[in-house]
């Protein structure tokens, strides 16, 4: 039970808070697209011990920026390939402002079956502020043409902690997404990257940020309102209907394999991750050249095991105790005990069925918790 990652590494223009790797110029397009292609049959026996491929995701960038045809022919290559599931998930990032009534159609010939749509706002204001291309109207109407168009699986991403006086815009976001029924919502606090628009910005003083508290608050008012709406938080920023996790992000809190294919992936195989170089002209290189432009790394068990606490505790399935033991002859209580019955005693944590889970309190600071946890080589 596998999964294909592929990164697109292009977009219209920059959003001033991403640090992702992208380009905005196209020059490369076609060089690209054949090297992934090039990259995939070179990968055919990373993921030699897998059955099938049961998720394909195109993530950026920008994938949306591709034509349906040059769609098709990434998939075309990994069918080709790989055995893929016949009902595999198969998932496109997508931006509002290039999903007219047209392209969902292509989409939707192609295969995609899955819509990751980033809207992150619905306040034009905003909007503008983070130098996203679409306004408020489109991420609306893109969301009800692609149902119209046959989608029956759409997730919509969010920003939270953008600089505000109070909550008001953010439940007003909340509500307008709601409104779209969508079935899934990602959802992510602004983070100032160094790299990146905003984080020059910030550098010179010339931008605003929240603290801790108030985005805490803000990720407690969306669990609170989507709890009542039926969503699962089944990961730390991701909610979804019954039925309708993210089959391939769960794969990765399920240690499952990966192949990550284009510049800047990342793989994984349990045994070891590589990741791709960043630079688009040196992936392009390194392919015509059959060589795979990546950096090995070989995971010892301690990074195997502070791995599955960082991932899973993040997770409503928690950190199973038992299989710390079994597989990697770790008993997690034996060495942090008193932590343990310090987050039992202040409601951040329980256990049931021996995994360690989280509650909403608990899942606030889940990435301290985890590295308290770590095992220290």
């Amino acid at each position: 039970m596998a999964g294909i990652y592929v990164h697109i590494p292009f977009c219209k223009q920059a959003c001033y808070y991403c640090d992702f790797h992208f380009s905005t110029s196209l020059a490369l397009r076609d060089k690209i697209l054949l090297a992934i292609a090039n990259e995939i049959g070179l990968q055919r026996a990373y993921l030699k011990e897998e059955d099938e491929i049961q998720t394909i995701y195109f993530g950026g960038g920008t994938p949306s920026i591709l034509s349906g045809k040059e769609i098709r022919f990434i998939l075309d290559t990994i069918y080709d390939t790989f055995l893929v599931s016949p009902d595999a998930e198969v998932t496109l990032e997508a931006n509002p402002d290039d999903l007219s009534t047209e392209k969902l159609r292509e989409l939707k010939n192609t295969g995609i079956n899955r819509l990751s749509i980033g809207i992150q706002s619905f306040d034009d204001v905003i909007l503008k502020s983070l130098n996203r291309a679409h306004d408020s109207q489109l991420a609306k109407s893109c969301v009800n043409n692609a149902y119209e168009i046959g989608f029956q699986n759409i997730s919509i991403d969010l920003i939270y902690a953008i600089p505000q006086q109070d909550h008001a815009l953010w439940n007003k976001n909340i509500e307008m997404a709601l409104a779209l029924r969508p079935q899934h919502i990602s959802s992510y606090a602004l983070t100032i990257e160094e790299k990146t628009v905003f984080g020059r910005w910030a550098a010179k003083g010339k931008i605003e940020t929240v603290d801790d508290d108030f985005a805490a608050s803000q990720l407690q008012i969306l669990v609170d309102r989507l709890e009542i709406e039926s969503y699962e938080q089944y990961e730390i920023s991701n909610f979804s209907k019954p039925g309708f996790h993210s089959r391939h992000n769960s794969n990765y809190w399920k240690d499952k394999a990966y192949l990550g294919v284009g510049p800047s992936a990342h793989s994984y195989n349990r045994v070891s991750r590589q990741y791709n170089v960043l630079n688009n002209y040196s992936y392009v290189r390194s392919i015509a050249a059959l060589k795979i432009p990546a950096t090995l790394e070989i995971l010892t068990r301690e990074d195997k095991i502070n791995e599955y606490l960082l991932t899973t505790l993040r997770t409503s399935w928690g950190s199973n105790l038992a299989k710390l033991r079994a597989e990697f002859g770790f008993d997690l209580e034996a060495v942090h005990g008193p932590y343990i019955r310090s987050l039992l005693e202040h409601k951040f944590a329980f256990i049931e069925n021996e995994t360690l889970l989280l509650t909403k309190k608990g899942r606030l600071l889940a990435d301290k918790i985890a590295s308290d946890l770590f095992i220290i080589p």
